[in-house]
């Protein structure tokens, strides 16, 4: 029996798993062997735009991710060729001559040792303002846009578009080495490095970019990039403390819709379906991190979600101890999400005045389009018994909600009276 022709769907496919589970990593190589981050990404995109119109027509490759590498790299040598007075290209022209024909073929087995990790140091250059560190990594090792990164930090998309373009210009001309940097610089950058794993997972928890899957997402990423920092900073506290964090949160995956796809709160969830291998990782991890005596951010949120994770033994929640956990974290970041989440332990304590001042008092600009700030407003309301401004909060909040699932469950809770 023949086999039948690819269709134009079957690439189309190939080419969006390529880009949710190869692109950092094409992008890193890229950068390590042309000293481009901006050239690097220019010519991955010109190779997804190959590949959607070769792919049809020959057949998705063996390796598509080789193949995109073989692709980029010609795209790249092009691009030198064009434009010989262009500084950038003109420094990148020579390796890429060299390399190109001897980019892996399709056939060929796995890429060079994956290099994201380093990318990501890269990007947290003291050469490179701070405030721009996250995006950066996010949008060069993750593939987030603008509006992604938006989204996961509450900013405008028009400041982060910016704040891109800056620090692209300033690692185009820093001369900046690719490289994993010595043990006192990467503690120097570690910081910059957690906040860009942790806003890459919580948007891959809530499927905010790189689709559902949870297998080839970015909560999957941010897991993997986790580990091999870890083995990079074996006695970083936050490290360990993060990735408790990811495992904890991680262990309840399955059990967030029931079989018909439906969504399903934490405190409603069949704790007989969290996955315990995963919440034994997290609290070793997280005694290790304890043990040094080094508190921190990530630390503190794992801690909560361990509290969160002993209602599988003991079948109730502290929530109690989760109120002093928060306040306790108000002391390590100023962060939305660390303020939304005690404000909802707060309405579990039966302190709606409390939580709904706190709600109140948030920046506007920063939470007007963030969904959990009106999906807790809304239970605010509710408890508070006015209904019409708990229906119009979750009615917001559904409405800013991309997951299909929690969207439901949202407009539900709107419905009710």
């Amino acid at each position: 029996m023949a086999t039948p022709e690819p269709s134009e769907t079957d690439a189309r496919a190939a080419a969006e798993w390529a880009a949710r589970t190869c692109y950092g990593k094409l992008v890193a190589q890229l950068t390590a062997q042309y000293s481009d981050v901006t050239l690097a990404e220019d010519v991955l995109a010109d190779a997804f735009a190959s590949a959607l119109t070769t792919w049809p027509e020959r057949g998705v490759p063996e390796n598509p991710e080789a193949w995109l590498m073989k692709a980029a790299a010609r795209k790249a040598v092009d691009a030198a060729r064009r434009a010989d007075t262009a500084a950038r290209h003109a420094r990148a022209a020579r390796p890429l001559m060299m390399t190109a024909d001897i980019a892996p073929s399709e056939r060929d087995g796995p890429l060079n040792r994956d290099r994201r990790l380093e990318l990501m140091f890269l990007c947290a250059h003291p050469a490179i303002p701070a405030p721009a560190h996250t995006a950066l990594m996010l949008q060069t090792v993750l593939g987030f846009t603008a509006e992604d990164i938006a989204a996961a930090t509450l900013e405008s998309p028009a400041a982060v578009g910016q704040r891109l373009t800056r620090a692209k210009r300033l690692l185009a001309k820093g001369r900046i080495p690719f490289a994993i940097p010595p043990d006192h610089i990467r503690q120097e950058r570690i910081a910059a490095v957690l906040r860009a794993i942790y806003a890459a997972y919580t948007s891959g928890w809530e499927n905010i970019a790189g689709g559902a899957d949870p297998e080839t997402g970015l909560a999957t990423e941010a897991e993997w990039l986790m580990r091999c920092l870890i083995r990079q900073v074996p006695d970083n506290a936050e490290a360990k403390g993060l990735l408790a964090l990811i495992l904890y949160c991680e262990s309840r995956r399955k059990a967030r819709q029931d079989s018909a796809e439906r969504y399903i709160p934490l405190t409603d969830q069949d704790t007989a379906l969290w996955d315990e291998p995963r919440i034994a990782e997290a609290t070793a991890l997280l005694t290790e991190a304890g043990k040094m005596q080094v508190p921190g951010r990530f630390q503190l949120e794992a801690a909560i979600q361990a509290v969160h994770a002993a209602r599988r033994q003991t079948g109730r929640t502290d929530w109690s101890m989760i109120c002093k956990l928060y306040e306790t974290l108000q002391a390590f970041t100023d962060s939305m999400g660390a303020r939304i989440g005690y404000a909802a332990t707060l309405l579990q304590l039966g302190k709606v005045d409390e939580a709904t001042d706190l709600l109140n008092e948030m920046p506007h600009k920063r939470i007007s389009q963030h969904a959990p700030f009106w999906a807790v407003r809304g239970h605010a309301m509710k408890t508070a018994g006015d209904r019409d401004e708990a229906c119009e909060n979750f009615r917001h909040a559904a409405n800013l909600t991309r997951n299909t699932a929690t969207r439901d469950w949202l407009l539900a809770q709107a419905s009710e009276r």
